[in-house]
């Protein structure tokens, strides 16, 4: 698929994804939505990709929403040049709050990175405020320079988070600290970010991408693939579960299956041979029988 708002590059195994709209600070629209959404599926089924890098081209890494639609930003029912987002008026008894038109952009690309089976490597070049720093909550490393803000700004703008922020953000910083930045709306800098565990490092602009692709490059060339599919999937979802017995369940299918497996062989043996493993299994055919352990989601 051509993009018009994002880059895509594959290189090293790394798939490196660029806002691309400099000229408007990388402010998200529905075109970045649908193309976001779109480069992180064909991720999902290419196996020359094993990790993931997410960064902005020019000095921002996203600006936001677009909002030169002006007052009518985010009012669905007065976007002219967005139809398919008018579900109707909430005025109306009949209303469905389930209608698929009512879902947020950002949220529909969270949940497509949640739903990864690469590593995602967040490289914030700069300013990222709103879906901006929502987007990055579900990106696994989160790595910043130091040019690099952020910002939960709903609050000062007369609306609510979204992108599934509000499950993602107390899980990650903790209650506290997300509803302190989530309340004040405050664009906040690098080391901020980071003292509230928002970010893993903050490096100088220039080591950024060098840094991203070197963590990157530490998971492609030391691990299984399909090990890294599944540990992914089991730690973001077990964010959800009630009772370590959950975990239990899952984490003892995944030792009895990959057990067996031929990369599980490869690991012992190359380790007691002390030379480099070169794990045979592909995401796209090695997944074990019991994965996807959980229940389809859907939005009703």
């Amino acid at each position: 698929m051509a993009y018009k708002e994002i880059l895509t590059e594959i290189s090293d195994n790394i798939l490196t994804i660029t806002l691309n709209r400099p000229e408007k600070l990388n402010a998200f629209t529905g075109t970045m939505m649908a193309e976001m959404i779109d480069a992180f599926r064909e991720a999902n089924t290419n196996d020359e990709v094993r990790a993931i890098i997410v960064t902005g081209a020019g000095r921002a890494f996203c600006a936001g929403a677009d909002l030169s639609a002006g007052a009518a930003t985010f009012d669905a029912t007065k976007r002219t040049d967005r139809p398919e987002r008018n579900a109707g008026s909430i005025d109306d008894p009949d209303f469905n709050w389930s209608d698929e038109r009512v879902r947020d952009g950002g949220g529909r690309v969270t949940l497509e990175i949640y739903e990864s089976l690469k590593p995602v490597i967040c490289a914030v070049n700069g300013p990222s405020v709103g879906i901006g720093t929502t987007m990055q909550l579900a990106m696994d490393i989160r790595i910043a320079s130091e040019a690099a803000k952020f910002g939960f700004v709903f609050s000062r703008r007369g609306i609510v988070p979204e992108a599934c922020s509000s499950w993602f953000l107390p899980r990650l910083v903790g209650i506290q600290q997300a509803l302190a930045w989530c309340y004040s709306g405050k664009v906040f800098d690098a080391k901020e970010a980071k003292e509230g565990g928002l970010v893993h490092e903050v490096v100088a602009p220039d080591q950024l991408i060098p840094r991203a692709r070197a963590i990157a490059k530490e998971i492609i060339d030391n691990t299984a693939p399909v090990s890294i599919a599944l540990i992914r999937q089991m730690m973001w979802r077990g964010l959800g579960m009630d009772h370590p017995m959950e975990a239990h369940k899952v984490d003892s299918r995944g030792i009895y299956a990959r057990g067996a497996s031929d990369d599980v062989k490869e690991g012992v043996v190359s380790f007691l041979e002390k030379r480099p493993a070169k794990f045979p299994q592909k995401v796209s055919n090695g997944m074990p029988k019991y994965f996807p352990w959980w229940k389809a989601r859907k939005y009703s």
